[in-house]
């Protein structure tokens, strides 16, 4: 293969809006990393309040997104129950990882994250109807792939820690689970409905379920570039994207906390972006056939029922 057919396929392929994917990806992921700083930040100094966090971040998504849903005086275009259910899980997923900042290290807590990519791809590929070609497949294991080698990084250098590691690390397993159902119910309706509703409805119902400013801030970012980032790649591109956030934290680290990083961190990072890259051009279609009107049984019911309501 010469260079000249590589550069043709890469203008042909890396084009402005796959471009544009990357970069909300990679914000999201810089946000997510600042969310986990802030989060093993607060449990170093001895506060255990991990419902208190994500409680003032709920209620920030109602305030602003509520108020605009408020103005446009509109009904809701889904039953207030699917977003009570959506909102359970979210609220459910952001207890256990951010308990799990109370016996982990910041840098085995955004590791065990990609967890979520796994569900994520069994969710959407069951539920949504999204099909994989062996090519995103690849991208994704090699996302995976750059993470191990994050993983072997932080063994190098004496990473870790924490006071109950393996609780820690089952509380972040369990807490992925929450997120890919999460982020695959969240995509559903932000290509289907209105975002604007959609992350209101969140904030309202987590704030109920519930019932710090670094924190508020970055998670409020977090929340706000998420609709529009699953809107254009979809629940498995927007979890591959937040494998970065892992690289961010390492980043953190240096810059913070002053602890050695290992070169196998640079080289990690650069097989994330090839894996991202490699993901992003080889999407043919739409990220879910939901975006063409091919449903399935579950979706198709649930839109009936909210005619129904309106």
């Amino acid at each position: 293969m010469s260079w000249s057919s590589v550069g043709n396929w890469f203008k042909t392929q890396v084009t402005l809006k796959n471009l544009f994917r990357l970069f909300l990806g990679q914000l999201v992921s810089f946000v997510l990393a600042l969310m986990s700083f802030t989060s093993s930040l607060i449990a170093s100094l001895g506060v255990d309040a991990p419902i208190t966090q994500t409680s003032f971040t709920y209620f920030a998504l109602a305030v602003v997104y509520g108020s605009i849903l408020l103005y446009r005086g509109q009904k809701l275009r889904i039953p207030w129950y699917w977003y009570l259910a959506l909102g359970f899980v979210d609220v459910q997923g952001n207890y256990l990882v951010n308990k799990a900042f109370q016996f982990s290290s910041i840098t085995s807590v955004t590791l065990l994250d990609c967890w979520t990519i796994v569900w994520a791809i069994f969710l959407t590929y069951f539920f949504i109807g999204t099909r994989y070609s062996l090519w995103q497949l690849g991208g994704a294991a090699l996302c995976v792939l750059g993470l191990g080698l994050v993983l072997l990084s932080d063994a190098g250098v004496g990473g870790g820690g924490g006071s109950k590691p393996i609780l820690g690390d089952a509380l972040v397993i369990a807490g992925t689970l929450f997120f890919a159902m999460s982020n695959v119910g969240e995509e559903f309706c932000v290509k289907k409905k209105d975002r604007i509703e959609v992350v209101s409805m969140i904030g309202l119902f987590g704030m109920l379920i519930l019932g710090f400013a670094g924190y508020t801030f970055s998670s409020f970012m977090f929340y706000t570039i998420t609709p529009f980032v699953l809107k254009l790649s979809g629940a498995t591109m927007f979890n591959l994207s937040l494998l970065t956030s892992d690289m961010w934290a390492v980043v953190v680290r240096i810059l913070f906390y002053r602890q050695q990083v290992d070169w196998l961190y640079f080289v990690a990072f650069g097989v994330v972006v090839i894996g991202l890259v490699t993901y992003s051009t080889t999407e043919k279609v739409p990220a879910t056939v939901v975006e063409d009107g091919s449903q399935s049984v579950e979706y198709q019911e649930l839109n009936a029922e909210s005619r129904d309501e309106c």
